[in-house]
């Protein structure tokens, strides 16, 4: 799933191979996240699960950043654990400056709402974080992608779907309330939540954090 701004786009898949079905809705939070994906084998959703507690860098993102080579700029840092009690971005960014070194972007500060939305409820195991432009790397390599908010980077992301799914099947009905670019995100974290659910997924920084939780990013 992703993050769109009416909330959050699910997709849960059920189906195999060209057969696969999307059933889409657009939900207010991580309560209704978790309601929504009740039952599935494994969900991947597009928001940091796991936070630094010091000044270096999750190992998963600096993996992850390699990987994107060009594209690392759709993946910023991770706030430290110290920027959610801030209660603006001045303070976030004193907050992380004091942990870092470094102020965070004003990107990662619009993400902090749904990192402490995700940490305030008890996410099951099945609940993987991943990274929709590595998905989409990864599914498809040595493609240039554009951005996804142009005619030519949303064709790009769908032929590279096409590969692992009828696109027509999936998005034949989508919610009105849903963005393209965050369809087609919420689609790469799916393809992500399946490979994980087979167990083929890769999990890049493995490891828990002081909660027990996987730093992995899974693609």
């Amino acid at each position: 799933m992703d993050s769109g701004p009416r909330g959050w786009v699910v997709c849960v898949l059920s189906g195999t191979g060209r057969a696969r079905r999307a059933d889409w809705s657009v939900v207010p939070d991580a309560a209704a996240v978790l309601a929504a994906t009740a039952g599935c084998d494994a969900v991947g959703v597009d928001i940091p699960l796991a936070l630094p507690s010091g000044g270096v860098r999750r190992e998963a993102e600096v993996v992850a950043a390699a990987r994107l080579g060009p594209a690392r700029s759709s993946l910023f840092p991770t706030p430290p654990a110290a920027v959610l009690h801030a209660v603006s971005y001045a303070d976030a960014c004193a907050a992380a400056q004091a942990v870092t070194g470094k102020k965070i972007s004003l990107q990662a500060w619009h993400i902090v709402p749904k990192i402490r939305d995700f940490r305030a409820v008890e996410l099951p195991a099945s609940v993987v974080e991943s990274h929709p432009e590595l998905s989409f790397r990864t599914m498809t390599s040595g493609v240039d992608f554009a951005s996804k908010k142009t005619a030519r980077g949303a064709g790009q992301r769908i032929a590279a779907l096409s590969g692992w799914a009828d696109p027509g099947r999936l998005l034949g009905d989508l919610p009105t309330t849903a963005r393209l670019d965050d369809v087609l995100d919420a689609l790469a974290c799916a393809w992500t939540a399946e490979r994980v659910a087979r167990g083929t997924a890769e999990l890049l920084g493995p490891g828990t954090d002081d909660r027990g939780r996987s730093t992995a990013i899974a693609v």
